[in-house]
């Protein structure tokens, strides 16, 4: 196992708990997409709170989607949609924010590549 020096756990303890926090809310917030701060808060707690990264594997409501992720590289069918919907929110932000071209255009590349890799992952 890698030791990590306190300091670095205690970053990964933040990430994983604000992370969790950002997915609780996205629970109730439709806006919000949940399963990529699931994972997040699930990679980053297994370096820092192994108590934690337990919790969450074994979470009823957060549990399924760090398995169907660690199993199958399997992604929720809304999770995906609604990403891909806020990708193009985002970019239109910048777009009509009057964002320099090149922002426009890399950032439109990395979004694209992003949605991409999102609409090729399996579905649950």
């Amino acid at each position: 196992m890698l030791m990590i020096p306190l300091s670095g756990r205690t970053g990964f303890q933040i990430l994983a708990y604000t992370s969790i926090a950002l997915a609780a809310i996205g629970v109730v917030l439709p806006l919000l997409p949940t399963t990529p701060f699931v994972l997040l808060a699930a990679w980053s707690a297994s370096k820092g709170s192994p108590a934690f990264a337990e919790w969450l594997e074994n979470h009823q409501a957060f549990g399924p989607a760090i398995e169907n992720w660690r199993s199958r590289g399997a992604i929720p069918r809304k999770g995906k949609w609604l990403a891909c919907v806020m990708l193009c929110v985002s970019w239109s932000v910048l777009f009509i924010s009057g964002s320099a071209p090149a922002v426009l255009v890399a950032t439109g590349l990395i979004f694209f590549g992003l949605a991409c890799y999102l609409l090729t992952r399996a579905s649950y």
